[in-house]
């Protein structure tokens, strides 16, 4: 299905510059948005502008000749976009921050539907997502549950790829590097490691927390295309707080300032879904395949998984799976004690942090290249 040109997707770059401090350094944000002819089946065809956000050390600060090995791409999972999940503006709390002030320059990408990048206009309209989530507009915005007016998911796993390809090559030419590394979270482990298969020249080290990697996916795309189904889904407070609750399982595993902090940057990078009933966060549903056991096997990309004892989304034993089968030589498992599938907003976010700053800057964890480390329980 294809969609008019809207006149906000025009294929241009803007830049906007804003000085932020951090606990860690202060940092520079740089927001980029990275033109691409979208792949994606509710927009296919259209020019999509993807929002890139860029933390960094000022201008005045001494850099290396040669950036090589120090430009870092985070990738966002299923529901919350990249600048939220990893630029939290809480001290302490925004890896973007922490490994820029360690002199890498970091940027976090939304692909589209998600976050500050475009949105296909189906995701405009509450009857596109499921029955059950429609429920919770009744009656303030619809009468009772409505039949959709685009019954498909809204994204690829390729259109996804087709993304990341664009931010990857635009951030090769504007730091003048050939690879990156990349560092993703939950659905974003198909999204970056998936990428890193079909593009190895390109990437240099992975980081992955709680990957959503399954033994079973399927090989090919679906026989038909686009797959029926709701085109996004929604977030609400509630359900933002209800999922973290049922993965806690330590006294003070994180600190409820932070929830808010991330909850009012949700709502922000979504200002449509903000108006919906008490405000909620949308993003598209994405049909995923092709990253399977047979190419994590071929996989030679050198890679750190991190799995928290206590994600009720990704089990651990799934990422256990992944290191097993994962085909590189240096790769690394992190059992991250007292954390959930939200490790990177709780008490062991340094911990987290530090291990990724390691891998990247050494290819190695405590020295260790190939092997699990176990850190952040409370013996």
């Amino acid at each position: 299905m294809k969609t008019m040109l809207r006149p906000w997707a025009v294929p241009i770059l803007f830049l906007f510059c804003q000085s932020s401090v951090f606990a860690q350094a202060a940092t520079v944000r740089v927001d980029h948005y990275v033109p691409v002819v979208s792949s994606a089946p509710s927009m296919a065809g259209d020019t999509a502008l993807i929002y890139v956000r860029e933390r960094s050390q000022p201008a005045t600060v001494a850099r290396r000749a040669s950036l090589e090995g120090q430009v870092v791409l985070f990738i966002h999972g299923a529901g919350t976009p990249a600048e939220v999940a990893f630029d939290v503006p809480v001290q302490g709390y925004s890896w973007m921050a922490y490994l820029a002030a360690a002199g890498y320059d970091t940027f976090a990408m939304d692909t589209t539907g998600y976050g500050r990048s475009t949105r296909p206009y189906v995701m405009n309209d509450v009857c596109n997502l499921s029955a059950a989530a429609q429920q919770d507009f009744v009656p303030a915005m619809i009468a009772a549950p409505c039949e959709p007016s685009y019954g498909f998911a809204a994204t690829t796993i390729e259109s996804d790829w087709h993304d990341i390809d664009a931010v990857v090559d635009y951030l090769r030419r504007l730091r003048g590097v050939d690879k990156v590394h990349l560092v993703a979270w939950s659905l974003g482990g198909p999204r970056a490691a998936g990428y890193a298969a079909l593009h190895p020249e390109k990437v240099a080290r992975v980081v992955l927390l709680a990957p959503a990697y399954s033994r079973n996916r399927s090989a090919g795309a679906p026989a038909s295309l686009p797959v029926p189904g709701a085109a996004f889904s929604k977030q609400s407070r509630l359900d933002f707080v209800r999922n973290w609750e049922r993965q806690v399982g330590c006294e003070n595993q994180y600190d409820p300032a932070v929830s808010e902090a991330v909850w009012r940057d949700m709502l922000a990078s979504d200002p449509v879904g903000a108006t919906w009933a008490a405000g909620v966060r949308r993003a598209p549903n994405t049909t995923v395949w092709g990253w399977t056991q047979d190419v994590v096997r071929r996989t030679q990309t050198p890679m750190l998984l991190v799995a928290g004892i206590h994600d009720a989304q990704v089990p651990p034993s799934r990422v256990a799976e992944m290191y097993e089968d994962l085909g590189a030589s240096e790769k690394v498992l992190l059992d991250l004690g007292c954390s959930s599938h939200n490790a990177m907003w709780e008490v062991n976010a340094g911990l987290l942090f530090d291990a990724s700053l390691q891998w990247l800057r050494d290819g190695a964890v405590d020295g260790s290249s190939n092997g699990v480390l176990r850190k952040g329980y409370r013996e």
